[in-house]
């Protein structure tokens, strides 16, 4: 909701890119140092106050207050604030960051209804349940029972900056699970769904609802552990192991085609993608490159195997661990296939999510890691690629080394061009591509059905779902106007 009942300085356009929303321009310093924003005039909080830079400042403070547990707290520590008057304010960062306009997206808190919450409380608070922003609607009605919140009515905001959205009113009703959200969309109870998985979307049999599919900047991919498994520092085994992968399979049959196959760490929809290097499924080419550096076929144990002087004798054996999530196991359950075909003895473990994270991957105890890594719209490769965030709470999940790399990502989150951001974009990717430390397979799509009869959707790239919203205010409803005399004659 808070997509809809909120504004930030900047907005996403749907596309990839931000436009301003309470900002009316902002201004960068050549050295990428500073951000100078100017906030519109007569932009207000839909209880009819002004929206001003204190408001902005008091949100911001707030959100980089440890208490609360923003999410968007890392990407405001450190940054200074300089109030200049009451819709002009100024961001001063200790050095150049070149995704910072993202930070910027932030809902704005009108301050004279928040400033007297202590802090403690704050995520408690009943103004949770009645919320006032300055977003594009605001929320008119809502119902609860006793396991939670049951709907929500929304009305449009007369005032708000982009202008008033043309749908006057939207209801939001919310399910226990899946399976109640579909019955309630095939009864006719709702209009629209979104988050509904590729199996249970070929169950729909109403066909009155476009189905718009939309990017994630997400990619799923299989990360080598070369500490735990020495095999994998060899990289003719990780280039085997990829090329005995269909990944088209795994989209078709897992997705239900609602992904796209990828082939490097930046999906296409984010800055800085690069086209896609077709993957070549060959399960004899795999083996004879197995076979060329000296792996051979032990057809007592049924496994490639290598031995080598002075060493213990190698087994293409290890495991995978993965989420509890449908879509991975049925993935991991097709990766342990497909490499079983080459030669190679497969476990896959499955974690609950959060076992997951804190005993397998912050420890990094895992052979092989099918995971999913959330890029964003303007992407900072330098958490999950760059060779000091290897270990928890890093999050370069393959521990890849490579002082090229480091060096390119470096210098990249400290341009502010984007053309020559693009280039080391473009050359991380290339390095990445050619050391093979993991195998990229899919960035899913997000699955949202809307009735045909609203019109002006043109949303395709979004961070999260609730972005789906990103250009509501623009959305309107197909009305078939009727001449009076035509209306009166039939």
């Amino acid at each position: 909701m808070t997509s809809l009942v909120y504004a930030g300085l900047m907005r996403p356009d749907g596309n990839g890119g931000l436009v301003p929303e309470l900002a009316e321009r902002y201004e960068i310093s050549e050295d990428g140092l500073s951000y100078v924003f100017y906030v519109r005039k007569g932009a207000e909080f839909q209880d009819g106050k002004n929206v001003t830079v204190d408001d902005v400042i008091f949100t911001i403070e707030t959100a980089k207050n440890p208490i609360v547990k923003s999410p968007m707290r890392a990407g405001w520590e450190g940054v200074e604030i300089e109030k200049i008057d009451d819709k002009t304010l100024k961001f001063w960062l200790k050095r150049p960051y070149a995704p910072f306009l993202e930070n910027t997206t932030i809902g704005i808190l009108p301050k004279h209804i928040w400033k007297n919450i202590p802090i403690e409380q704050l995520n408690l608070s009943e103004l949770n349940l009645s919320p006032v922003g300055a977003g594009p609607y605001k929320i008119s009605k809502s119902f609860k029972n006793g396991s939670g919140l049951t709907s929500l009515t929304l009305n449009s905001f007369s005032n708000y900056v982009l202008g008033e959205p043309y749908i006057g009113k939207i209801v939001f009703n919310f399910y226990p699970s899946e399976v109640e959200l579909l019955n309630a969309y095939q009864n006719g109870d709702i209009d629209s769904i979104s988050a509904v998985s590729p199996q249970n979307l070929a169950k729909i049999t109403r066909r009155d609802g476009d189905i718009k599919s939309m990017n994630l900047p997400r990619i799923f991919g299989t990360f080598f552990n070369q500490n735990e498994k020495p095999i994998f520092l060899e990289k003719p085994v990780r280039q085997a192991l990829e090329m005995s992968i269909d990944k088209k399979q795994i989209v078709r049959d897992v997705l239900g085609g609602y992904a796209k196959e990828i082939s490097s760490p930046i999906p296409e929809g984010s800055f800085g993608a690069i086209a896609l290097t077709e993957s070549e499924f060959n399960l004899d080419k795999a083996k004879t490159l197995l076979e060329k550096n000296g792996w051979k076929f032990s057809q007592e144990k049924m496994i490639y195997m290598k031995e080598e002087k002075k060493q213990a004798t190698k087994e293409l054996s290890f495991s995978i661990s993965t989420s509890n999530a449908p879509d991975l196991i049925r993935t991991a359950n097709i990766l342990k296939s497909s490499w079983e075909k080459l030669g190679a003895k497969v476990d896959v473990k499955v974690f609950e999510i959060s076992d997951l994270n804190q005993n397998v991957i912050r420890s990094r105890k895992y052979d092989a890691l099918l995971f999913g890594e959330v890029v964003g719209r303007d992407p900072d490769p330098f958490a999950f690629w760059h060779s000091s965030q290897r270990n928890d709470p890093g999050l370069n999940i393959a521990l890849y080394t490579s002082s090229k790399v480091d060096k390119i990502l470096e210098e990249a989150r400290r341009l502010v061009s984007r053309e020559d951001r693009a280039k080391k974009y473009e050359d991380f990717q290339k390095e990445v591509q050619a050391d093979s430390p993991s195998i990229f397979l899919y960035s899913p799509s997000f699955i949202y059905i809307l009735p045909k009869k609203i019109k002006g959707v043109d949303t395709e790239d979004i961070v999260t779902p609730s972005e789906r919203f990103a250009n509501i205010y623009k959305w309107y409803i197909d009305t078939k106007y009727v001449w009076k005399i035509l209306h009166k004659n039939n």
